[in-house]
Order: C-alpha cells, then structure tokens, then sequence
C-alpha cells in the first residue's frame, strides 16, 4: 500500500507536466487540426528561459518561492511570442499545402530549436535549482514534497484559468467557433488568423510552464529533453480525446500515473514501453480517445 500510494503521488506530479503539454497539442489540433511536433521543443526552449532569467536575477543557486514564479511567468511570455513567431513563419505559408508539407516543417523547426539551443547553452546537462531542499508533509506512509504540492497546485490554476478563459470569454467563444467551422467563423467577422496565433501563444506559454517546473523537480534539463517529452503528451492528447481540452488533462493525469506505477511495480526501465504502449491500445481500441469525439469537432 505505501508503494501504491507513493507511486500515485508521484505519477499525479508527472501527469501535471503531461496534461500542460497534452493542452497545446490538442488546441492546436482543436483549431487547425494539424500536430505541431515542435510541441516538445517549445517547452525545452521555455526550461532554458526560465534558467537564464534566474541567472540573470541573480538567484540560480537559492531562488525563493516567488522569484521561481516570476521567472516562470517571464519565460511563458516569451515562449508564447515564440510560439506565435513560429506559426507565423512555419505554419501560415504552408496551410494550403498538403498535410505533408506542414508536418515537415514542424519536425524541421523542432531540429531548429534543439540545435540553437545545444549552440548556445552548450550539449551537457544544465543544472536547475530545487526549491525547498526536498522537505515536505509529514504524512504518515507517503512522502509529498513541497516542490510536489506547489507544482500541482500551479498546474491546476493554469488548466482552470485555461478553461475557464475558453468557457467565459469572447475569445474563448471565438475559439471554439474557428475550431469547429473556419470559413463561418471568419464570414461572421472573427479574426481567423488571430485566433490561430492566440492559440500557438496559449499552448507555447503551457509548455513553457511545464518545462520550467519540470526542470525544478528534477533538477537538471537537457537540449535534447523535448522530444521524448514530446511524443508522451501527445501521447496524453490522444489517450484523453485530442481535441478535447478536458481530455488532455486526464490523459496526462492517466498516462502520468500508468507510468509510475509501471516503473514502481516492474521497472524503471519500464516506463516508456508502458507509455507508448498505451498509445498502441488507444490507437487500435478507441481511435477517439477517451472523451474524443468520433468527427473530433469540439475544443
């Protein structure tokens, strides 16, 4: 029982990072139904951000509570712009061509990004600071850190806030109406191409969240950390409806927990045959995800 506790608190902590990405992946599609497989990049980009803005504050080694919030929120703003540069350069001149040639381009500014990246910061590991220095809740059998309970409570006000926006507010109404009907949308005078780039921003600026604090929970990052990271939330936006924004949230939590309990029962080796796995039986069972839809019509 305390294994299984344990190994749920922990793939609940996973699952958060998972579900922030599985939401950029699935309003894109939601909007332009097309995968950006740059996805994964864009959130190592908004790691490295978040890194280099608490060098610059001056905090790497000790950052309080605050100053890691701050610079989260730093890098989730200038990785947005930088989502909504790259739909504007890769993805806007190619929505006429065939599917192909977009999915191309994703995976060539996905190389971009990695390589920039390994240029500038260099190929080794980086190091990221921990916060708290690993105390947390004195609960009886199960160990919950505090960088645990702030990621998680984090993650939960972005996917609310996220909602929330989508649910309540004339974009978010204007959204869904691109996602379900473009050509509508447009003749009853939404910003079509606004709304697209709207939507790079928001998902860009939820990777860039998950990327820095997963580099506070683990402590190190890598260039190369995107695109196994990558493929796993897309993974989650499958598993839960891709489309579906409610569905990337539970596909991330699922798939985060499924993992853990598969490396804590077996191996830790284990974890990514249990991921991809996963997206095997999805794939095969239930095209449609979890809480998909079978024409995937709605955000």
């Amino acid at each position: 029982m305390e294994v299984l506790m344990q190994q749920l608190i922990n793939g609940l902590t996973i699952g958060n990072f998972y579900a922030l990405l599985a939401l950029g992946y699935t309003m894109v599609f939601g909007i332009m139904r097309l995968i950006n497989f740059a996805h994964g990049d864009v959130y190592m980009v908004g790691s490295f951000l978040g890194l280099s803005i608490l060098g610059l504050v001056g905090t790497i080694s000790t950052p309080g509570v605050g100053t890691f919030v701050m610079a989260m929120l730093a890098s989730m703003l200038i990785t947005g712009l930088i989502g909504m540069l790259i739909n504007r350069v890769a993805y806007v001149p190619l929505l006429n061509a065939p599917r192909l040639s977009i999915m191309i381009s994703a995976l060539a500014v996905s190389l971009l990004l990695e390589n920039l990246v390994m240029v500038s910061y260099g190929p080794s590991f980086q190091v990221y600071p921990h916060l708290f220095n690993g105390n947390g809740l004195p609960i009886s059998i199960v160990k919950v850190s505090y960088t645990q309970i702030g990621m998680v409570f984090i993650s939960i006000i972005l996917m609310i806030a996220l909602q929330l926006f989508i649910k309540k507010t004339f974009v978010g109404k204007a959204m869904r109406a691109v996602s379900l009907d473009q050509d509508a949308a447009q003749l009853m005078g939404i910003n079509v191409r606004g709304i697209v780039a709207l939507t790079f921003f928001i998902g860009s600026a939820l990777a860039s969240a998950a990327g820095v604090m997963m580099g506070g929970y683990y402590g190190q990052i890598s260039f190369m950390m995107g695109f196994l990271m990558g493929l796993k939330a897309f993974t989650a936006a499958v598993l839960g409806g891709i489309g579906n924004i409610p569905g990337a949230v539970l596909g991330g939590f699922l798939l985060g927990i499924l993992e853990t309990l598969g490396g804590g029962y077996f191996s830790p080796a284990w974890k990514d045959v249990f991921a991809f796995g996963i997206l095997i039986l999805v794939l095969v069972f239930k095209p449609t995800g979890l809480l998909g839809e079978p024409q995937a019509e709605k955000m």
